[in-house]
């Protein structure tokens, strides 16, 4: 990559191997379900997942919001993480594509609590109440925490106890296992529908699984007909969004391990200010504290520099550690960081 990339684990160019498997792919009609690379994608991701199917979508948005529409029926009430990526990052989909009602509650680190989410469930069958339709949970969340799998199996008892679906934004579902040691079923086992990003960490291009079971992926797969994500030659995409991508998760304990370092090195520099305790997985949060600190300025200086940054998040600044992040490239980062503090 030219730049010295730190906005997200979003930004990594295919390898060189998934060029050649892109350029090679055997495809056909995705919608007519003749497309072989497909087929071998979603069977694949099901079985790492336990699962017994899954359904290749254009992105993590795009499978979040399928599952939801097909969970729950217009004038649901779904709960979910007041700082989860559904609520924060989709810009609204749910209100359009599901005509849902959304409540909220606390997640500061990733995890909803037990008892706030049964005191939350709808449980009279009153015509002035909305139905609960769907319990949310994310993890990697989108803060960087990972959920652990005691919360996860406290939520998922609820959603059996009161016949409510569960449903697991797993975008970054590979680095939560890495986190926990833990194989993906693991942390699958505690929900009934599953959404896995695969340009998050393992250099596809695009794409994103669905993961559940065989009934509720027909349903999701008439659902993706209807938001217009049914797509053709798609095996072109799916054979480096695929099996290729896939095989990358047993590499992301590399840049776990980038992160608790660069955050270190970080905390060294005068002026910034890292959250420690929070580096779980790729991502170093960190807070500059300098007087006449300029943020645009600083931005463009590291810009100028050959390294790209999304600006301030509630405060916070982060960096995210990737395929391309190399500890060469940390220490120029470092050098340009220490210079610029000095």
């Amino acid at each position: 990559m030219k730049y010295i990339d730190l906005r997200s684990d979003t930004v990594t160019h295919p390898t060189e191997k998934m060029r050649r498997l892109m350029a090679e792919a055997l495809v056909g009609d995705d919608v007519y379900g003749d497309d072989p690379t497909v087929d071998a994608l979603e069977k694949e991701a099901a079985h790492i997942l336990g699962k017994e199917a899954a359904l290749f979508v254009p992105s993590g948005v795009f499978g979040n919001q399928v599952s939801i529409l097909t969970h729950t029926h217009r004038t649901d009430e779904i709960i979910l993480g007041e700082h989860s990526h559904i609520i924060a990052h989709e810009g609204g989909s749910v209100a359009l594509i599901s005509n849902v009602q959304t409540r909220t509650l606390k997640d500061d680190q990733g995890e909803l609590d037990p008892k706030e989410v049964e005191r939350a469930i709808r449980k009279d069958q009153d015509i002035h109440f909305p139905k609960t339709g769907l319990l949310c949970v994310e993890t990697a969340h989108s803060t960087g925490h990972v959920a652990s799998l005691e919360n996860l199996a406290a939520i998922y008892a609820l959603g059996q106890r009161y016949n409510i679906p569960v449903h697991l934004d797993g975008a970054r579902l590979f680095n939560a296992a890495t986190s926990l040691g833990v194989d993906p079923k693991e942390i699958t086992q505690y929900a009934d529908s599953i959404s896995l990003c695969l340009s998050k960490g393992l250099c596809a291009p695009v794409g994103s699984l669905v993961v559940g079971p065989k009934d509720f992926i027909d349903k999701a797969r008439r659902n993706r007909k209807v938001l217009g994500g049914g797509m053709r030659q798609v095996g072109i995409l799916a054979a480096a969004a695929g099996l290729e991508a896939l095989s990358l998760r047993h590499r992301l304990q590399e840049d776990h391990d980038l992160a608790k370092y660069f955050g270190e090195e970080l905390q060294k520099i005068p002026s910034i200010h890292v959250h420690l305790e929070e580096i779980h997985i790729n991502m170093i949060f960190f807070r500059i504290q300098k007087e006449g600190f300029d943020e645009q300025h600083f931005i463009n200086h590291l810009q100028d520099h050959g390294i790209l940054i999304n600006g301030q998040d509630g405060g916070l600044f982060r960096f995210v550690t990737h395929y391309y992040i190399t500890k060469e490239r940390i220490a120029q980062v470092l050098s340009i960081l220490r210079e610029y503090f000095q």
